[in-house]
C-alpha cells in the first residue's frame, strides 16, 4: 500500500511545516493578501489527496501569512483569464476548484483553519470546508461571489454553509456577498473559538496538538461519518455508526484506554 511521509511534501506555492503530528499549511503571498492561482489551487488539491497516505500527519492547520487568511482567486492571474475562456474551459476550472473541497473533506486528518483578517471568496470556502475554525475578532469572512456577478453556489457553499450557520444566515451571506464579522461568526457557530488578532495560528495549533495526542484513528472515523451521514436516514446513520464504532473497538487505542482507566492513569494514544 502507498505510504508517504510529511517530509515528502515539498509544495511550491505555499509553506508546509510539520511539528510532531501536526502539519501547518500557510498561504504565503502576504503582499496580495494570499490570493490563489491556478497552480496553487491544483497543488492544494493534490496535497490533500496525498494526505490520506501520510500516516505521520494526524492534524492539519490551514493559515495565511501577513495577518490575512486568503483574498480568494487572484484578480490578475485567475479572474482576468477566466473572462476569456470558453464554456468547457470554465467548467473544467470550476470542477478543479470543487475538487479541492472534495479532497479536504475526504482526507482523514481533521483540518483547523486559523482565520485572520481577510477571508474572502475561495478563501472563505477553504475555511468553510475545514472541520473547525479559529477566528480573529478583526476577521472578515465574505462569500463575495455575487459581487462579481456570480452565483453564491460555489465549491459546495450552498450545501455546506447552511449546515454550519443555518439556512437563513447562509442565504443572506450568499445573496449579498457581505462580510461576516468575527463576532457574528462566533455567535452563529461558524467559528469554534474567537481570539485577538494575531493569536489564531497559535490557538489553532494548540487545538491541533490536543487532537493529535488523542485517538487519531478514531478522529479519522469521526470525520468520515460526519461527511457520510449527510445523505443518510437516521436508521442508516445508526447502522453506519455501529459499524464504525465496532471497528474502533478493535483498535489498540481502545484497549489502552481501558487499561489506563483500570490503572487510574491517563491513556497515551498511538493512533492504531
Amino acid at each position: 500500500m502507498k505510504r508517504v511521509k510529511a517530509a515528502d511534501f515539498r509544495p511550491e506555492h505555499f509553506k508546509w511545516e510539520v511539528e510532531g503530528k501536526v502539519a501547518t499549511l500557510t498561504l504565503n503571498r502576504p503582499d496580495r493578501k494570499n490570493p490563489l492561482t491556478f497552480e496553487s489551487y491544483s497543488e492544494l488539491r493534490d496535497t490533500f489527496r496525498e494526505l490520506q497516505f501520510a500516516e505521520d500527519v494526524k492534524i492539519v492547520v490551514f493559515s495565511g501569512a501577513g495577518g490575512n487568511f486568503c483574498s480568494g482567486g487572484d484578480v490578475h492571474e485567475i479572474i482576468g483569464p477566466l473572462t476569456k475562456m470558453d464554456m468547457p474551459g470554465l467548467l473544467e476550472f470550476c470542477r478543479m476548484t470543487g475538487d479541492l473541497v472534495k479532497a479536504m473533506r475526504a482526507c482523514p486528518q481533521p483540518i483547523i483553519s486559523a482565520v485572520e483578517g481577510v477571508c474572502a471568496g475561495a478563501g472563505a470556502i477553504i475555511s468553510m470546508a475545514s472541520d473547525m475554525r479559529v477566528g480573529s475578532v478583526e476577521s472578515k469572512t465574505a462569500f463575495l461571489f455575487t459581487r462579481v456577478g456570480l452565483a453564491g453556489c460555489d465549491m459546495g457553499a450552498c450545501a455546506i454553509l447552511p449546515r454550519i450557520i443555518g439556512h437563513g444566515r447562509a442565504a443572506e451571506l450568499l445573496y449579498t456577498g457581505r462580510a461576516m464579522s468575527g463576532e457574528e461568526g462566533e455567535r452563529w457557530g461558524y467559528f469554534n473559538k474567537l481570539v485577538a488578532a494575531g493569536e489564531t495560528l497559535a490557538t489553532a495549533q494548540k487545538m491541533a496538538q490536543r487532537l493529535a495526542d488523542g485517538p487519531t484513528f478514531a478522529h479519522a472515523m469521526t470525520k468520515n461519518q460526519l461527511d457520510y451521514e449527510w445523505s443518510m436516514s437516521i436508521d442508516q446513520a445508526i447502522e453506519a455508526e455501529a459499524q464504525a464504532q465496532a471497528i474502533c473497538m478493535a483498535t489498540n487505542d481502545f484497549t489502552r484506554a481501558f487499561e489506563a482507566f483500570a490503572a487510574k492513569q491517563s491513556p497515551v494514544f498511538e493512533g492504531d
